[in-house]
């Protein structure tokens, strides 16, 4: 994904724009596509600033993370649940998600997940 045009130049846009410019030759004076000169136009004019909104991230966590009590309810009545028996049994209270939204809210509380305690290593044959 691309990074967004600098602020300097959507303020520079803008002032042309406010100044009396029309939106179309602002664009063509700066380089850019007319429809960002019409967006950030309206960006100022509704929000006081043509600033670009946030990227990246994951989005969806504030969801799994509202029902963050009750996973660790269930996990902790059955510590050798699966993550498809989590969701199944998540899914019978309402709550919609899915195996791997699951994943990642354990990845970032920082939890771990093994079915069977760690073993030493073989001198002789690497284990699976």
């Amino acid at each position: 994904m691309g990074k967004p045009l600098s602020m300097d130049l959507r303020e520079r846009v803008v002032g042309a724009i406010w100044e009396g410019m029309s939106r179309r030759a602002a664009a063509a004076r700066f380089g850019v596509s007319a429809a960002s000169a019409v967006r950030w136009a309206a960006l100022q004019r509704d929000h006081g600033k043509p600033a670009a909104k946030p990227q990246g991230g994951d989005t969806r966590p504030a969801k799994v993370e509202a029902n963050a009590a009750r996973i660790w309810a269930l996990h902790d009545a059955a510590p050798d649940i699966t993550l498809a028996e989590l969701r199944a049994a998540l899914a019978e209270e309402g709550i919609a998600v899915a195996v791997s939204t699951l994943w990642r809210f354990f990845a970032r509380h920082r939890y771990t997940r093994k079915k069977r305690p760690a073993t030493r290593k073989s001198r002789i044959v690497p284990m699976s």
